[in-house]
């Protein structure tokens, strides 16, 4: 394998499309909005950007529910929008990645339209997954398994005829039917989705719920003690026939020129199970999402570290390091509360009273994160130390898993909403117009990207400086070594030349001795305050 792949050491900016920028001023974010702002990804200094769903979608998912894999919803922009995107950030030095969503399609995809004017058993129904109910008239669903967003996994129609009929599997929303991986004409589809996208100059794919498309044969009932917690106990989960699928797009990618990647998505634990979905014929990277649901705590952070470091090195593969994304709450809220919000926001769960402090703490865990050998992805907003949103209306809450679970689960929307460019404008500079499809707190003014642009110590000026110091010193391609010499509750580890430590404490520590290179937050004279990484060569 090429050690000096672009991908292994790459640092990935995943932009949400609806909540970045907006050029229309409809108060969704849009290809334009994306394309107009390049420079400012670029100037951050990432490698690559990922692209989340932007194709023809009723949006009962925020587009992960695709009605057409091979175009563009007309609310977001355009293919010609696309080939601008591709063309801008080429020209600035970025890759790009689309995702991929293999799982499931729209209920309004043309195929399952068809499913649903089609008898049982015909060919267009063989390309999901219906089958027919249990007990008296087919009254119960085929199988007890549930839903990721709540309630059960199966959802009956009414035949063409009026009368009851089968049922169609969905693991996420009832919009969302599952396909038939079995079903030679799906295995055919992919690929033609893949290489059209390959063909208009993609660099790769970000592939959604990468551990799913394959269901256990039969689809028998999940065990009572296995739940649908994706740990591989499931039938619904880690089925072997989901590598044979990866293997055979890997030969994809590998067909064309510059390095084009697969990434997945796959929610796998232990890591050493994740380590199967990057063997050197599957995926390239897979996030590393043991590593996003550890506490800041130094001695949970060193064995997450160093089991990953060991279980992806077992397969000559990166790890692929990741805090937040558009699925958790945000890290600058998550690392600050008691207990942490692990598998998404609930009711229950208290918001945040000293923001400056998570904001701390979340500069202290990316400075470890980007110390780390590997790859790292950033979400949009991350660095500008955007907190989680909790107070939005219930009326205003657009993600299924808020309506599935009756509300006890208050969904995805708090990471987001869309993020503040310019604080004295309207929308805080998303538009022109000050429509926003998700409300943005007054309190973001101070997180716009124009009041820290410049500014010494800004968040934004911390995750440039970061990104500048990792690739100047190689941090990325480096080996890493622990050290003991660290007091208790810092996480001491060296990588190439530089020597990283994190506070993880409530209390200052010693600074050890060295040339700073980087700071997550102010130091005192000769400590390293509480909650704070520091980078020193020497």
């Amino acid at each position: 394998m090429n050690s000096n792949a672009w991908w292994r050491s790459a640092v990935v900016y995943q932009v949400y499309p609806r909540s970045f920028a907006d050029a229309s001023g409809d108060g969704i974010g849009d290809l334009p909005g994306i394309a107009d702002r390049l420079p400012a990804i670029a100037e951050l200094g990432v490698d690559a950007i990922w692209l989340s769903p932007y194709y023809p979608s009723p949006q009962h998912d925020a587009g992960y529910d695709v009605a057409d894999y091979t175009d563009v919803d007309p609310r977001l922009g355009s293919l010609a929008d696309v080939d601008r995107i591709l063309t801008g950030a080429h020209a600035l030095g970025m890759r790009v990645l689309v995702d991929l969503v293999p799982n499931h399609s729209s209920w309004d995809h043309p195929w399952f339209r068809a499913a649903l004017a089609s008898a049982p058993g015909s060919p267009e129904r063989a390309r999901y997954l219906f089958r027919d109910g249990k007990g008296p008239g087919g009254d119960e669903p085929p199988n007890n398994w549930q839903s990721v967003f709540g309630g059960p996994a199966w959802e009956r129609v009414t035949e063409a005829d009026g009368t009851p009929g089968q049922w169609y599997l969905h693991l996420f929303d009832r919009s969302q039917p599952d396909l038939d991986w079995t079903d030679p004409e799906v295995v055919a589809f992919f690929d033609d989705v893949l290489r059209f996208w390959l063909d208009r100059g993609v660099d790769g794919f970000r592939v959604d719920v990468a551990n799913a498309m394959a269901k256990a044969p039969g689809l028998p009932d999940v065990a009572p003690t296995a739940g649908t917690d994706r740990s591989g106990s499931s039938p619904m989960w880690e089925q072997p026939e989901v590598h044979d699928i990866i293997r055979h797009w890997r030969t994809i990618t590998d067909s064309y020129p510059g390095q084009r990647i697969l990434t997945g998505e796959a929610w796998v634990f232990p890591v050493e199970r994740l380590a199967a979905w990057v063997r050197p014929d599957e995926m390239h990277q897979a996030f590393n999402f043991p590593f996003l649901e550890a506490p800041f705590e130094a001695t949970e952070l060193r064995r997450v570290v160093q089991r990953s470091l060991d279980a992806f090195g077992s397969v000559d593969a990166p790890s692929t390091w990741v805090l937040s994304n558009h699925d958790v709450v945000r890290h600058a809220s998550r690392l600050v509360m008691d207990p942490l919000p692990i598998g998404g926001l609930r009711r229950d769960h208290a918001a945040v009273t000293d923001p400056a402090r998570g904001v701390r703490v979340a500069r202290a865990a990316t400075a470890v994160m980007l110390a780390l050998p590997g790859s790292a992805y950033l979400f949009q907003g991350e660095e500008l130390g955007l907190p989680e949103v909790f107070d939005i209306p219930d009326a205003l809450r657009q993600d299924p898993t808020f309506a599935r679970s009756g509300g006890e689960h208050l969904g995805r929307d708090g990471c987001r909403v869309p993020i503040p460019w310019t604080a004295d404008a309207p929308a805080f500079g998303f538009n022109a117009t000050g429509e926003s499809w998700l409300p943005q707190p007054a309190s973001w003014a101070a997180f716009a990207r124009d009041a820290q642009r410049g500014v010494a110590g800004s968040t934004l000026e911390f995750y440039r400086a970061a990104l500048a110091t990792r690739r100047a010193e190689g941090l990325g391609g480096a080996a890493l070594e622990w050290t003991d010499a660290a007091p208790a509750g810092v996480l001491g580890f060296r990588v190439g030349a530089v020597r990283v430590w994190a506070n993880t404490t409530a209390d200052a520590v010693p600074l050890p001795e060295g040339d700073v290179l980087l700071a997550s937050g102010p130091l005192q004279g000769e400590a390293l305050p509480a909650e704070t990484t520091v980078w020193i060569r020497g």
